[in-house]
């Protein structure tokens, strides 16, 4: 595939759509919807309750007349493969029969919003790869998805370009695509492995796992300040801020935004930041950065949550030089996916995976280790 080579990307459903000649780029998703986008968030869950009058059809057919049509057959019975298509509370087939007054339960990515990606040469490290998924280990300032004012350059755009070579594979009639799938994202400057699927069963085999919680995701993350207790979870709602859209807000009170629960543990104390492991039982966005917030301990160089300033420490200038040095060594927010485990989609054992810290966060890392043994008295 030559690099003018482009396709239509389903920014929500995780799909590429055929390929076609080279033209201009085209958005079709408003600039709020650009943004950060989590990882949950990417399926949407449809439960519908079929008339008394409904005659029998199979269920595939049917959800696709329901849905509005912008749900493929091919989707559909990729779910019930995977088992995300429930009558009655019981996994089916995509050939049952529905009868009336059946309840239909299922997931699926959401509706497409189309808009047209350029294949590009970029350069991502790839820990594993088989017929049905691939890991990638992203490093720091690679953007995942398109998104406002990244409408190239991103990870997507690499995988349409890796992906050049695999046979396509039919989700229509006549229609043949090659599909790289998000299954779930880091943002921009978070490092570390992600999951991605290689065909339509894996999509929505793993998209299940993480819809349901029964993944494993554990990040590094360097945050200010120092704990009473080795361990703790962080339970609130998360939503958009009323005040800047482009954070993320803790409601304590459920009255605004979507349940989530972040377990922390302490790796290593340093004084005035420590590092810890972060347990994501849900997948919101800016989950970690925001709850570490809440708590009073942003991430070190955060600046969207207020983590690249000096928040902790003595006055000295001395110190004060040592923690620009520090911001200048990891000019991002030092957080890391450590490690992702989940169930495979073919063999259905369970496989772990995990991200070594990048150069920025580890060299940055020793530097608070040297400085805390070799620290002043005077400073202690």
């Amino acid at each position: 595939m030559s690099p003018c080579k482009k396709a239509k990307w389903d920014a929500t459903d995780a799909r590429l759509q055929t390929p076609s000649c080279s033209v201009p780029l085209r958005m079709h998703l408003p600039e709020e919807e650009l943004e950060g986008v989590a990882e949950q968030e990417l399926f949407e869950h449809h439960r519908i309750v079929v008339d008394p009058g409904q005659q029998m059809l199979r269920i595939d057919k049917f959800l696709q007349i329901k849905l509005g049509g912008h749900i493929s057959r091919t989707k559909i019975q990729a779910g019930a493969e995977a088992g995300n298509l429930h009558v009655n509370e019981k996994p089916v087939k995509a050939s049952y029969k529905v009868k009336p007054n059946d309840v239909i339960s299922i997931l699926l990515p959401h509706p497409p919003k189309v808009f047209e990606l350029l294949a590009e040469d970029i350069p991502f490290k790839i820990d594993y790869e088989d017929d049905d998924l691939l890991i990638v280990n992203k490093h720091p300032g690679l953007v995942v998805h398109p998104g406002y004012g990244n409408f190239t350059g991103t990870l997507v755009n690499g995988l349409l370009w890796h992906f050049k070579n695999l046979p396509s594979m039919k989700s229509a009639p006549g229609v043949e695509e090659p599909r790289p799938g998000l299954v779930h994202r880091l943002d921009k400057d978070t490092s570390g492995v992600m999951v991605i699927a290689k065909n339509e069963y894996s999509l929505a085999f793993l998209a299940k796992q993480f819809y349901e919680r029964t993944n494993d995701r554990r990040y590094y993350a360097l945050v200010w300040g120092d704990f009473e207790e080795n361990e703790g979870t962080i339970t609130g709602n998360l939503g958009r801020s009323l005040k800047d859209r482009r954070v993320q807000e803790v409601f304590p009170d459920g009255d605004f935004g979507k349940h989530a629960v972040t377990h922390w543990k302490v790796i290593e104390r340093f004084g005035y930041v420590t590092l810890v492991e972060c347990k994501l039982e849900t997948g919101r966005t800016h989950q970690i950065r925001a709850h570490m917030k809440y708590i009073g301990h942003s991430v070190f160089n955060d600046s969207t949550y207020g983590g690249d300033k000096i928040l902790k420490g003595p006055v000295f200038s001395k110190y004060k030089q040592f923690v620009e040095n520090c911001f200048q060594l990891c000019p991002r927010q030092a957080l890391h996916a450590r490690s992702l485990s989940f169930t495979h989609p073919k063999t259905k054992k369970w496989v772990e995976f995990n991200s070594e810290l990048p150069e920025d966060m580890q060299n940055m890392i020793d530097k608070w280790r040297h400085y805390v043994s070799n620290r002043p008295l005077s400073e202690s």
